[in-house]
């Protein structure tokens, strides 16, 4: 089986080099690169999987750039599943929320340990919530328009996916408010997500339940794929928290994006200085297939 070592700047700042690339290519005995956007991404083919594979991640880490190793067959996706907070967006919605209540280094010390997977997360998202009772509805509007915005590369990414015949899914233990906003914003076309329960204009500190955690991310993915007939080896999930496990290790390729520890070393493909079009050159694709 042919793989492609993957190699991946961030393209803010394409500091991708020659003798780097030729330094790569000797450690894995590969070919001759191939641009996919010069100085930010390149694809290096190996006929088989390279025995040293802790030399060349060791090169990544040294010149911080993202170094991955993928299948040729079914590089291409046709199934985008993606976590919304601290992926698809730069802030945890909760945190930002919290903010309005004077509890944020409260609530933000319990998300970071949820998605560390040191707290159980429906446990850790009831608790969180009750921390909000009695907040104004119109808060959530603010937080939207004030305070979330989109990950670099979010739109491209999405778009070309959309633009590719791709199925796109916004999947989220946060909150159903935000996610179907940002999914409009990034251009999604499927969203799912826990709603916040609301009492006479006031967040009543409750979460319809069932939650939907870790089980109900890998179940949408396994869904979807089912829905629109694509096999699991042609879908890609990205997510950075400890909920977000099972839906990266179900797909086709699963992509730790700027994730906690735990979720980086058990992910197959982890992007830590690249932004969300890596995914999209992760794929294969050039510069000039990018919808943006």
């Amino acid at each position: 089986m042919t793989f492609v070592i993957s190699v991946i700047a961030n393209p803010a700042n394409p500091t991708i080099t020659p003798p780097l690339l030729d330094r790569l290519a000797e450690t894995v005995k590969g070919g001759a690169p191939v641009t996919l956007s010069e100085g930010a991404a390149y694809d290096i083919y190996v006929p088989d999987l390279p025995e040293n594979t802790g030399d060349i991640f060791a090169i990544g880490r040294e010149e911080r750039v993202d170094v991955n190793i993928v299948p040729e067959r079914s590089r291409r996706k046709k199934l985008l599943i993606a976590d919304m907070d601290s992926t698809i967006i730069q802030q945890e919605c909760i945190d930002e929320i919290a903010e309005y209540a004077g509890k944020r280094d409260e609530i933000s010390a319990i998300t970071e340990k949820a998605m560390r997977g040191e707290l159980d997360f429906e446990g850790a998202l009831r608790e969180r919530v009750a921390m909000l009772k009695g907040l104004s509805e119109s808060v959530l509007q603010e937080t939207f328009d004030k305070r979330i915005t989109l990950t670099p590369g979010a739109e491209t990414l999405v778009k070309t996916m959309n633009e590719a015949g791709a199925a796109t899914a916004l999947v989220s233990g946060g909150f159903t408010f935000f996610t179907s906003r940002v999914a409009v914003a990034a251009g999604f076309r499927h969203n799912q997500a826990n709603e916040l329960l609301v009492k006479d204009g006031e967040l009543s500190g409750e979460v319809r339940e069932p939650i939907l955690g870790r089980a109900a991310k890998e179940e949408a993915l396994v869904r979807l794929a089912e829905e629109n007939e694509i096999d699991l080896a042609e879908t890609m999930a990205v997510g950075d928290g400890a909920n977000d496990l099972s839906m990266l290790d179900r797909s086709g390729l699963g992509v730790a994006f700027h994730a906690k520890p735990a979720v980086a070393k058990a992910a197959r493909a982890r992007i830590h200085y690249g932004d969300l079009t890596a995914l999209l050159y992760l794929q294969g694709l050039k510069d000039e297939e990018f919808v943006r």
